[in-house]
C-alpha cells in the first residue's frame, strides 16, 4: 500500500510516544459536529476513539445556525432530539426555506417534508461534546496533527500538543478537519470542484425602533422607503430579509460578487454587514445589535473518494456545497454511516468490502446534495430576463404539492436510497426505516426506540418464526423483536444501525421466497456467522 508522508515530519529524536502503538482504535481529526458525532457513534459500537482538535478551546465564531433535514430524524432514533430541542435558542421556525433566491414554502402542508432546529453551531458542538464525554470519548484540544503516514497495518500520526510533539498510531484515521483538510491532502485524495466568486453574509440582528416592521414582514426605513420581506435583487447583489411582525429581531442575508479570501477564524462585524447591505441596496439600514454574524463563500467540491487505505474523510473534508442549511446534515449523516462499519471491521465481524460501502453510499448522497445546491447557484446568480423567467417558472411549479414534496425530500436528504446487494428488493430496502408504532407483549414502543443503542434490528411484524430462526445465527450482533403495527408495510424489516433498511419481506411472502434473501442480506452486512 502507498505510504503518504509530510516533508515537515519531525525528526525521530524530537518525538515521544505518548500512547502505545495501536492504542487508539480510531483517531478522529477535528472536533466539529461531524467529528464529535462520529466519536459518539463509535463508542456506541464498542470502539475507543481518540479525537484530536488543534483549537485549544471550542470556537465561538458563529457558523451554522441550526440543524435541518434527515439528521433530525436520526437524532430522534438515538433518543437525543428532545435534549437538543430543549437547548434551542428559540422556537422552531415555520417550515419555509430559501432555495436559490426563492423559497420552498411547506407551511400549507399538514406534514412538511423538511424541518429545522434553531441551534447555533457553538451550542450544537457543546451538546455533542457533552454526549461524547458521557460515552467516554478521549477528546484532546490543542493537539494539532502535523503529519500522517500509513502502511497495510496502521496509520502513524505526528501531533503537536501543549507539552510538545509526540507520535501515536491507530488502525484507522478519519479526517473531519474541514474544508481545508490537511488529512485529505496527506492521503492524496483529489478534491475537484468550483469556487464561486461571491461572498455571503448571514446575520440575526436587532433593528432600532426607527425602523418599522410591517404586518407583512416588510421593513419601512426612514428616508428610504420599504424593503420587502424575502429577496430583493439589485445590480449589486442580493438582499434577503426574514422578519416577524411584532418583533425587532430580523434575519438578514446578503450576497455580493467578491473574490476576497477571508479568514474563517476572524469573525464578521456589524459594521461589515451594514456596509454590505449599503452596497447591495444603496441605502443605510440602521442596526442596533446582533445575536449572530457569519460570513462564507460558496464552493462546490467533492472528494473523488472518501477512503484511501486506512484514511477516511467525512463532513466538509469530503464535500462542500454552494448553499446554506445542508452541510451539517450531510456531515453528521456521514459519521453515522461510517461508525458502525468501522466498528465491524475492528471487531473482525465485517464481511469483505463493508468499509468500501461507506464511500459508495455517502458519495452518492453527497452527489445528490451537490445536484440541488448547484441548481440553487443557477437560480440565484442569474440577473437577466431569462434568469427571472426561470425563477418565476420554478416558483410556479412549487405551488403544486407533488413537486414541492419532491424538492423537500431532496433538500432534506430523505430521498436517498442506498444500493443494496442481491436481486430481491422490497420498495423499502435502502431507505431510512419508517418510525412505526409497535405493539409488543411489553407495551407500546417504536422503531426509533429500538435504535437508541445503535444495534442492527430484525423486526418481525407478522409472526414469522422461520425468519427469526435464521437470524439466530447472528444473535451476538443483532437484536430480534416481534411486534404488531397498524398497516404494516412489510412482514419483517432488517434495519442497519444507521437506520436504513437492509432487507424487507413482502406482505405474506412465502418462506421459500423470504429466507434466502434474508440470509443473503445478513451475510452481506454482518458477515458469515
Amino acid at each position: 500500500m502507498m505510504k503518504h508522508h509530510d516533508a515537515a515530519r519531525p525528526a525521530e529524536e524530537d518525538l515521544r510516544e505518548e500512547r502505545p502503538a495501536g492504542d487508539a482504535d480510531v483517531i478522529v481529526v477535528g472536533a466539529g459536529p461531524t467529528g464529535l458525532m462520529l466519536a459518539a457513534e463509535l463508542c456506541l459500537a464498542g470502539v475507543r476513539p481518540l479525537v484530536l482538535e488543534r483549537q485549544p478551546r471550542p470556537r465561538d465564531t458563529p457558523k451554522a445556525g441550526g440543524l435541518g433535514g434527515q439528521i433530525l430524524e436520526l437524532l430522534r432514533y438515538r433518543g437525543l432530539l428532545e435534549r437538543f430541542e430543549a437547548a434551542c435558542t428559540g422556537p422552531a421556525p415555520a417550515p419555509r426555506f430559501p432555495f436559490g433566491g426563492v423559497h420552498l414554502d411547506f407551511t400549507q402542508l399538514p406534514d412538511p417534508p423538511m424541518h429545522a432546529l434553531p441551534l447555533p453551531q457553538q451550542l450544537l458542538e457543546r451538546l455533542l461534546g457533552e454526549r461524547a464525554g458521557e460515552l467516554g470519548v478521549d477528546l484532546r484540544r490543542g493537539h494539532e496533527v502535523t503529519a500522517v503516514s500509513q502502511d497495510d497495518d496502521a496509520v502513524t500520526v505526528d501531533v503537536r500538543g501543549p507539552d510538545g510533539p509526540y507520535r501515536t498510531s491507530t488502525r484507522y484515521l478519519v479526517g473531519c478537519d474541514g474544508a481545508r483538510s490537511h488529512i485529505r491532502g496527506w492521503a492524496g485524495i483529489p478534491f475537484p470542484g468550483t469556487t464561486y466568486p461571491e461572498v455571503n453574509r448571514l446575520a440575526q440582528v436587532t433593528l432600532p425602533h426607527t425602523v418599522t416592521v410591517l404586518g407583512n414582514g416588510d421593513l419601512d426605513i426612514p428616508g428610504f422607503g420599504t424593503i420587502r420581506a424575502g429577496f430583493t435583487r439589485t445590480n449589486h447583489g442580493l438582499l434577503g430579509v426574514g422578519s416577524s411582525p411584532g418583533t425587532q429581531s430580523v434575519s438578514l442575508y446578503t450576497v455580493e460578487d467578491e473574490t476576497t479570501e477571508y479568514d474563517d477564524d476572524v469573525p464578521m462585524t456589524l459594521a461589515e454587514l451594514q456596509d454590505s447591505v449599503h452596497r447591495v441596496l444603496g441605502a443605510h439600514l440602521p442596526l442596533a445589535g446582533s445575536t449572530r454574524l457569519s460570513r462564507f463563500t460558496f464552493k462546490a467540491h467533492q472528494a473523488e473518494r472518501y477512503r484511501a487505505g486506512r484514511i477516511l474523510l467525512a463532513g466538509d473534508a469530503a464535500h462542500l456545497f454552494p448553499a446554506t442549511g445542508v452541510a451539517l446534515n450531510a456531515g453528521m449523516l456521514d459519521a453515522v454511516n461510517l461508525a458502525w462499519k468501522l466498528a465491524a471491521d475492528l471487531h473482525g465481524t465485517a464481511p469483505a468490502g463493508l468499509l468500501d460501502t461507506y464511500h459508495t453510499e455517502r458519495h452518492l448522497a453527497g452527489a445528490r446534495t451537490l445536484l440541488h445546491t448547484r441548481a440553487q447557484v443557477a437560480l440565484r446568480r442569474g440577473h437577466d430576463a431569462a434568469a427571472e423567467a426561470l425563477r418565476d417558472v420554478f416558483t410556479e411549479l412549487l405551488t403544486d404539492e407533488q413537486p414541492l414534496r419532491r424538492m423537500g425530500a431532496l433538500v432534506a436528504g430523505t430521498d436517498i436510497r442506498y444500493p443494496m446487494p442481491g436481486s430481491h428488493h422490497h420498495p423499502l430496502t435502502g431507505t431510512f426505516a419508517p418510525d412505526l408504532t409497535l405493539h409488543t407483549d411489553q407495551g407500546v414502543t417504536s422503531v426509533a426506540d429500538l435504535l437508541h443503542t445503535a444495534r442492527p434490528v430484525l423486526l418481525d411484524l407478522a409472526g414469522r418464526p422461520e425468519l427469526r430462526q435464521i437470524a439466530r445465527d447472528w444473535r451476538h450482533l443483532l437484536d430480534v423483536h416481534t411486534a404488531k403495527t397498524d398497516d404494516r408495510p412489510a412482514d419483517a424489516l432488517l434495519i442497519r444501525p444507521d437506520g436504513h433498511v437492509a432487507w424487507a419481506a413482502g406482505l405474506d411472502e412465502s418462506t421459500d421466497s423470504a429466507v434466502p434473501p434474508l440470509r443473503e442480506a445478513l451475510s452481506a452486512w454482518f458477515g458469515t456467522p
